[in-house]
């Protein structure tokens, strides 16, 4: 069986091919990202595997159809750039909803960390042998209040990590989990009372600028954001709105609402075109890296070995896998665990 792979980086392979090696499938490997100018390089291939910036389109997912495809297999957590109501009655999606959680909670507590104690200007400084601490004074995370937007396996992690601290943590969450321990409260509340704000939840047409000009002003002078999710939860032009303003205090982004074209690559010898990104990593109380929360050893070989389980579920189990995304009755993740059948 051929799997068409697109968005590859270096790191994506060695995992893959093992993987992929001992339950006899043969990855087809490109660096460009799926589109619908590059759909048909998948001509021949049974499936396709993609990544959070791959454009998965109803005109994507009518070329692949066109072509054969019979299953599009995210190798991530997020969907939202897939078309999962299009594809359904044509193409069957699947995705990795957990691969190594405490790689993005760590990540979170690493960015907030790293920010609040002012580590990377002081890490600069001691290179250029400035041994000075002038301007580098930062503030206790013990009995600090944090709010925890979205109580998944990742959001609940780094709220343990947080009790760790002796943080107080706030929780928010349209499906509270039972018996998590978690204080929850109104997202108002949790805008209001928190000194740290920490978003974990996906992207959907309600999330979507979760995080506005109108939040932001419910939100304590001084609030630090983190966000290790989806970037289009913030809207960008009011985040930089609210730095300007000393209203945020700083802002930690591993995600970015138009990063598409931007991370993932090497763009230190070009211009960067974005102004906001580059008018957002400007700023001294901004840190940002790109997309790489879940960047760990642990976190690629489970993606690995999740995703080739996928494929192999589905086209030895008569269409049938755990991890598929279905559109039938609207509840995308839980419709296939409800039903414990075939989507179509």
């Amino acid at each position: 069986m051929t799997v068409a792979f697109f968005d590859t980086k270096p790191y994506d392979k060695p995992a893959f091919v093992e993987f992929g090696t001992a339950h006899g499938l043969e990855f087809r490997f490109f660096e460009t990202k799926l589109n619908a100018s590059t759909a048909a390089l998948a001509q021949g291939c049974e499936a396709v595997c993609v990544f959070v910036n791959d454009t998965v389109d109803a005109a994507v997912i009518d070329a692949l159809y066109a072509q054969g495809v019979k299953l599009i297999a995210l190798r991530s957590a997020g969907y939202n750039n897939v078309d999962v109501r299009h594809a359904f009655g044509k193409i069957h999606v699947v995705h990795v909803p957990a691969y190594s959680p405490y790689a993005v909670a760590e990540h979170a507590m690493a960015l907030l960390l790293t920010s609040i104690r002012r580590i990377h200007k002081a890490y600069n400084r001691t290179r250029e042998f400035n041994f000075s601490l002038g301007g580098l004074v930062g503030f206790d995370l013990h009995g600090k209040t944090v709010g925890v937007v979205g109580t998944g396996r990742i959001g609940c992690i780094f709220a343990e990590i947080c009790r760790g601290f002796g943080m107080r943590v706030l929780a928010y969450d349209r499906f509270p989990k039972a018996d998590s321990g978690l204080a929850y409260v109104s997202l108002d509340e949790l805008f209001t009372q928190s000194d740290i704000i920490s978003l974990h939840c996906p992207l959907t047409d309600e999330t979507r600028h979760l995080i506005d000009g109108a939040a932001i002003e419910k939100m304590k002078k001084g609030v630090v954001l983190l966000n290790t999710s989806r970037g289009a939860l913030i809207d960008a032009q009011a985040l930089l709105d609210g730095i300007k303003a000393r209203k945020i205090g700083a802002a930690c982004l591993d995600v970015y609402e138009e990063e598409a074209d931007v991370f993932f690559e090497d763009r230190s010898g070009h211009i960067l075109s974005d102004d906001l990104l580059a008018r957002l990593i400007s700023m001294p109380n901004v840190l940002v890296t790109s997309h790489q929360a879940f960047l760990t050893e642990e976190a690629l070989r489970n993606i690995a070995e999740t995703t080739v389980g996928n494929i192999c579920s589905f086209f030895e189990n008569d269409g049938i896998c755990d991890n598929e995304l279905c559109y039938r009755c609207g509840h995308i993740e839980r419709c296939k665990k409800e039903r414990k059948e075939r989507c179509f």
